[in-house]
């Protein structure tokens, strides 16, 4: 039934985003469709205007669409104020950037307690949820440091913390290893991965990294604000390397001609 509460933790239908300037229109999302169960482990990938960042921004209640329903956990988004969206936020998402996002004048711990000092948890007991995260990414002893006295992945891992912190059952993740090389962000997939299969945490990540989308267990491709593919991630990532393959052959018979 249109409209009707669904069970999966995501559940966008038919979603449509359009940016206006004036008069003019822009279309950046068709219809969208896309169901997420609990425990799911998704990459969402597309070239630079797929609209795989819009989406992203929808499905962490940072924008709203435009037409169709967005359900998260439940309830539809389209329907609820600013006030009533920033409570599902920060009850239902943590999120994890590329840059970071980190405080430089707040300490390691301090960062990764944030979420919940905003929702009202005393400092104390805040502080000390701080430091069962930061023990479970492996910085327990960094809680006293400065965000730059880090290295790279470990400000993603601080990064992480936080977005745990508030025991979401979802994570997005907006293209997290790009600012880092590749032992480094195999690191960062092999802890989102524990953390999907240990603790049931729900994933959506964004990257245009193939490498990276393989360590998920579902693809979803984006091309020109419409779903191009979206099943089994190993399959998906077989034909995008047989496009390419096709495309590079191609190219090459036409120079040679």
């Amino acid at each position: 039934m249109p409209g009707a509460a669904s069970k999966a933790l995501i559940d966008i239908r038919a979603v449509t985003k359009s940016y206006f300037s004036g008069s003019v229109e822009t279309k950046v999302l068709f219809g969208v469709d896309l169901q997420v169960e609990r425990g799911d482990f998704i990459a969402v990938m597309g070239q630079s205007g797929s609209g795989k960042s819009t989406l992203m921004n929808i499905l962490g209640c940072l924008d709203q669409a435009t037409g169709g329903d967005y359900f998260l956990d439940g309830e539809n988004t389209l329907a609820l104020s600013r006030a009533q969206l920033a409570e599902i936020r920060n009850r239902t998402i943590g999120f994890v950037f590329q840059s970071f996002n980190l405080i430089k004048r707040m300490s390691v711990a301090e960062n990764v307690a944030l979420p919940l000092i905003y929702a009202g948890v005393p400092r104390g007991r805040a502080l000390a949820k701080a430091a069962v995260e930061l023990e479970r990414v492996g910085l327990a002893d960094f809680g006293k440091r400065t965000p730059n006295q880090l290295s790279g992945g470990q400000q993603q891992r601080v990064a992480i913390a936080r977005a745990l912190v508030g025991d979401p059952p979802l994570i997005l993740a907006d293209e997290p290893t790009g600012n880092l090389d590749t032992q480094t962000s195999d690191e960062i997939m092999r802890g989102f991965q524990a953390l999907n299969r240990e603790r049931g945490i729900t994933i959506v990540l964004v990257t245009h990294e193939p490498d990276i989308a393989a360590w998920s267990r579902r693809l979803v491709r984006l091309k020109d604000g419409r779903v191009l593919y979206d099943g089994p991630a190993q399959e998906g990532l077989r034909q995008l390397a047989a496009s390419h393959e096709h495309l590079v052959h191609g190219q090459t018979q036409e120079s040679e001609a």
